[in-house]
């Protein structure tokens, strides 16, 4: 591990993915080349392992921190697992019932739901990603590690409702919920402290909101041409947008292929 020159971190959709959500050629070459050089490729992103299986084998890439930093796996390993009480579930199934919302429960493992309605189906379809079976009361079997709450707007009512806990507006259609202090940012600490690598310089790649604290985790930060405008002022470095070869461009901007 101490071979690393430095580790690249990326967010998926919008960013390491094309305007499909897939892994185009040009992309798999990166990070061979990549590794190659001695550096280490992460995903960071917000969905979950099961949905990035093949992602992950056509990038070439073993290490991923998901669910928005709730689980980090390096080189095949699981490092960290963050959970949410069974009491917890109870209460934001039952918020989500009263304001007319459906909710997603998941793990590293699986995804399951409260139900079925246009809006999941869109949200799901966004990112081109399976519709999960319906099973209400599944967090009473199963662990959960991340919460996700189909809805187009009413998101202040489950702020207040849970100051416990991170909120991330990851789309039009649906909110990402975590453990309090837990995002892609602790993720890469984490990662980096368990690979004793704290001293390799790291380089986060992103376009969305919940890629902020990916970003202000690495030493260097690059937002897609197609990021949102907040991440664009946080970063050293604008690249193309994700269809146009931005990953790329940056790579080689910072000369790490």
């Amino acid at each position: 591990m101490s071979n690393y020159r430095a580790v690249a971190f990326f967010d998926l959709d919008g960013t390491l993915l094309d305007g499909q959500s897939k892994i185009t050629p040009e992309i798999t070459q990166a990070m061979s080349q990549l590794k190659k050089n001695h550096v280490l490729p992460v995903i960071a992103t917000g969905r979950t392992e099961i949905e990035i299986l093949d992602i992950r084998e056509q990038a070439g890439i073993t290490s991923n921190i998901v669910m928005n930093g709730s689980f980090i796996r390096v080189d095949g390993n699981p490092v960290y697992s963050s959970y949410f009480t069974e009491e917890e579930c109870q209460k934001m199934y039952d918020l989500t019932t009263e304001n007319g919302h459906l909710l997603s429960y998941y793990n590293e493992e699986r995804i399951w739901c409260t139900g079925h309605n246009q809006t999941l189906i869109d949200a799901y379809n966004f990112i081109h990603s399976d519709i999960p079976p319906v099973e209400p009361h599944g967090f009473k079997q199963h662990p959960v590690k991340m919460l996700l709450v189909l809805s187009h707007s009413g998101d202040e009512v489950y702020h207040k409702a849970f100051p416990e806990l991170t909120f991330y507006r990851n789309g039009p259609h649906s909110i990402d919920i975590v453990k309090k202090g837990i995002s892609k940012g602790t993720g890469v600490a984490t990662l980096m402290d368990e690979m004793n690598l704290t001293d390799v310089p790291t380089y986060g790649f992103g376009d969305g909101p919940n890629d902020y604290a990916l970003l202000e985790a690495c030493d260097y930060k690059i937002a897609m041409g197609n990021a949102v405008s907040e991440l664009k002022e946080l970063s050293d470095f604008v690249s193309k947008k994700n269809t146009e070869g931005g990953i790329v461009h940056a790579l080689k901007h910072f000369d790490l292929i």
